[in-house]
């Protein structure tokens, strides 16, 4: 498969399971995600369903077939294995390692990745808290929470976040807290819902859209 095929299946996959559970995806939600004109995807989704890959009906719903699935979850494998030794290995800030993943993810060679898989210790989950598919494809899940949704006086960890935008990965480094700490939410401001969090011996307070985006249990 060429690398833009290869990205495609991989967006269709993120659409698809975007809420845990497998559902039909809407070609113009992958126009929008990938930021290409409706036409273009039409046309892409033809050599896709080609491929058996995908089932698709013009202007109708896309879902996976086994094939696709299975490619596409290798390829979130090689690259969420990618960040990982990016980020562990050869000290990249965690909003380094997205945009370098996402060219070694298309390198071919399940050897390599299965090798990286194993220097790497077998790690379940990569630098932003994701689950990194394993050889046959399952995943190791976490029953988490949003931040937002934590009660006053109850403590958690910090295990991912569900924006991995640099711009939001770089504001959670300027306020020294990352994956594996232990945050005590102080009290949640009723007017905007703005949060007052513990974190060591640090107090911060943070915006409701922050809290929205960071996972924990």
């Amino acid at each position: 498969m060429t690398t833009t095929e290869e990205n495609y299946l991989k967006c269709i996959f993120h659409l698809a399971f975007a809420d845990g559970k497998s559902k039909e995806v809407a070609a113009q939600k992958v126009s929008e995600r990938l930021g290409v004109k409706p036409a273009s995807v039409n046309s892409m989704l033809k050599k896709l369903k080609e491929k058996k890959t995908i089932d698709f009906q013009k202007y109708g719903k896309i879902t996976l077939t086994e094939l696709g699935k299975e490619k596409a979850l290798f390829l979130i494998r090689k690259h969420r294995l990618w960040e990982t030794f990016l980020f562990e290995k050869l000290d990249f800030a965690w909003d380094e390692v997205h945009e370098v993943a996402e060219e070694l993810e298309h390198i071919h060679s399940q050897k390599l990745i299965h090798k990286l898989d194993e220097f790497l210790g077998f790690p379940d989950f990569d630098p932003h808290g994701h689950p990194i598919p394993k050889k046959d494809g399952k995943m190791v899940t976490l029953s988490k929470s949003l931040l937002c949704d934590i009660e006053v006086g109850k403590s958690c960890k910090m295990v991912g976040v569900k924006d991995s935008s640099a711009a939001f990965l770089q504001y959670i480094v300027s306020l020294g807290i990352g994956i594996g700490d232990t945050i005590e939410v102080i009290s949640i401001e009723p007017f905007d819902l703005s949060t007052t969090l513990k974190v060591g011996e640090k107090s911060l307070v943070v915006s409701h859209e922050f809290a929205k985006n960071v996972f924990v249990v």
